[in-house]
């Protein structure tokens, strides 16, 4: 990749950035000497999800970034809200927001309920909604700004609804805001992108809710969902907004030849992630 890009001094809020996809990106954007506001609502580990974000702030700033850890539920715009203003009044602006926290849950009409309906609804379509909303007077007054949600392809066949509707309208809802929103912000210069990765991601959620260590031995690292990020954030906000966009491709575009680095176990198949046929 053209490394004369980077995203050193420039200030990200990523939600969900205590682990997994979250804190991958916020990572490698601390490896180019970024400012990472970490909203997430852990703060004291788990014993099946690791990281907190005080330890997430730690790693950070052991990869070369500036960390804020906030501790920020999503589902209540006061907390966003506080959370964007510390982090402004830390970093002194604001540009970049990347929209990773989201809420799990594959059970069809009967098996849902309506605690976990709500919460699915509340973190993703709801919480992206609200984190855009209020940082976008900052980033209307950044250069170069970004909005990223990772959020799928918008997909119509049926075969992403059965069974997991619920969770497929708030995962698309953060991929509508895309949409709607690049459209909207064209003009003033604020890129709005879904990122989705083109198989599945070993992460906590992986092992531990679809398919324990059978299906993360058939997924690829984080790492993969990370460098697309990058390459994304570093682009020229006027022209790279609107996009659907699937992480192989985005690292084909710039060059990227060798997946296989990627793999949890090379030469194991790979399972191919949600909502792509």
């Amino acid at each position: 990749m053209a490394q004369k890009r980077s995203l050193k001094d420039k200030t990200i809020f990523i939600t969900g950035a205590s682990r997994g996809i979250g804190k991958t990106i916020a990572l490698r954007a601390a490896r180019d000497g970024a400012n990472i506001i970490i909203a997430a609502k852990t703060t004291t580990s788990h014993a099946k999800l690791e990281g907190t974000i005080f330890t997430a702030a730690e790693e950070i700033e052991k990869a070369g970034g500036r960390a804020l850890a906030v501790k920020t539920d999503i589902r209540f715009e006061d907390q966003v809200a506080e959370a964007i203003s510390k982090g402004v009044a830390e970093f002194g602006g604001l540009d970049i927001v990347v929209n990773n926290a989201s809420a799990l849950g594959l059970s069809g009409l009967q098996e849902t309920t309506m605690k976990m309906y709500d919460r699915m609804q509340d973190i993703s379509a709801r919480g992206s909604y609200v984190v855009t909303q209020l940082a976008m007077p900052h980033l209307l007054k950044a250069d170069n700004p970004h909005v990223l949600n990772i959020s799928p392809p918008l997909n119509m066949k049926t075969r992403w609804f059965a069974g997991h509707a619920a969770y497929t309208l708030s995962k698309y809802a953060m991929s509508v805001w895309v949409l709607g929103m690049s459209a909207e912000f064209a003009e003033q210069g604020v890129a709005f992108n879904a990122l989705w990765p083109k198989t599945a991601i070993a992460t906590a959620a992986v092992r531990n809710l679809l398919g324990g260590e059978k299906m993360i031995n058939a997924s690829r690292q984080p790492a993969i969902v990370s460098d697309a990020a990058w390459a994304i954030l570093t682009r020229d906000s006027r022209t790279c907004t609107g996009g659907f966009l699937i992480d192989e491709e985005v690292l084909a575009e710039e060059g990227e030849t060798d997946f296989d680095k990627y793999a949890v176990k090379p030469g194991t198949p790979l399972i191919n992630d949600f909502f792509l046929d």
